[in-house]
């Protein structure tokens, strides 16, 4: 899918749920730039020459990640100028601190070979060198521009729900975060509206449906980003549009034409260039990042904000 950048969490919801308000290493060592040698007058890598160090295109080194249950940090870039050589040292120290969570690799976007990915995610527009952060799931949950900061690794790291979520979104995707379970009451009443929504042809290919448990401990942040108790005594449903919008938020039941008309309210209000429209799978604007979280600027803007 298509996600392009910004600046910390993807600046994903990246954004206002990125979420919330508006639209959403592999085994081997982090590559490194190759050592100019002895000679005090030898030239700098190039970016392609640099980008030798990498043993494999990066949709194969996140495909191995995922494998792996492992986020994957991307660091791209332009030339082998200052500011990169920074990011390399910094994604390096950070690899070394959560080796057990994640991998690495570089990718060069003037590199012929990863012409599909640079497209793919925007990077061809994007400022360099710019990191990545890619859940298991595929989700890009964070962007990081320089100037880089360990600190700032730690929150690519996301709950369960919060990549199912930035995942859907960011594949354009109308979101339903069904807050319940067993102690929380009128769970049915909440769904019914909601399955009857997804059911519609309009939506039914356009529609996710995430169940959240209040009770689970990993999701306290999103929920906190969602505005959700988790104490909640009746089931919350909480509707999200891409990038990263919150349209509503329904404590207990749900009716199908107050679903319907939110969604189309939603809609009218959305331009249709911010990818915030459900459509074409690939989204061409930055993903959503996690809620409470700045959003991406768009690409030719002073800056950008998984």
């Amino acid at each position: 899918m298509n996600r392009k950048w910004a600046h910390g969490a993807i600046a994903a919801l990246v954004l206002t749920l990125a979420v919330g308000t508006h639209a959403w290493g592999q085994e081997r060592a982090t590559p490194k730039p190759k050592d100019a040698g002895p000679a005090a007058t030898a030239a700098e890598p190039s970016a392609d020459q640099a980008d030798k160090d990498t043993a494999e295109l990066a949709a194969v080194a996140i495909k191995r990640a995922a494998k792996a249950n492992k986020y994957m940090f991307v660091l791209a870039y332009r030339t082998e100028d200052e500011p990169t050589k920074a990011a390399r040292k910094i994604l390096a120290a950070v690899m070394e601190k959560c080796a057990d969570r994640a991998l690495s690799t570089t990718v060069s976007v003037t590199d012929p070979l990863e012409r599909g990915f640079v497209g793919e995610y925007g990077l061809n527009r994007a400022p360099t060198p710019l990191v990545l952060a890619i859940a298991p799931n595929g989700a890009v949950t964070r962007s990081f521009a320089e100037p880089l900061d360990e600190a700032q690794f730690d929150t690519a790291f996301v709950s369960p729900c919060t990549q199912k979520s930035l995942k859907a979104l960011q594949e354009r995707k109308l979101v339903f975060i069904c807050v319940q379970n067993d102690q929380t009451q009128h769970n049915a009443e909440a769904m019914k509206g909601v399955r009857e929504f997804a059911a519609e042809a309009n939506f039914a290919k356009t529609t996710e449906i995430i169940p959240l448990d209040p009770a689970d401990a990993a999701e306290e942040n999103f929920l906190k980003q969602l505005k959700v108790d988790p104490k909640t005594a009746e089931a919350v449903t909480v509707f999200m549009a891409p990038p990263g919008a919150t349209v509503a938020s329904y404590t207990g039941e749900t009716k199908k034409d107050v679903l319907v008309a939110a969604a189309k309210k939603a809609a009218k209000g959305c331009d249709p260039k911010s990818g915030c429209c459900p459509a074409p799978k690939k989204p061409a604007n930055p993903p959503a990042q996690p809620p409470g979280q700045p959003q991406p600027q768009q690409p030719g803007s002073a800056e950008k904000k998984l």
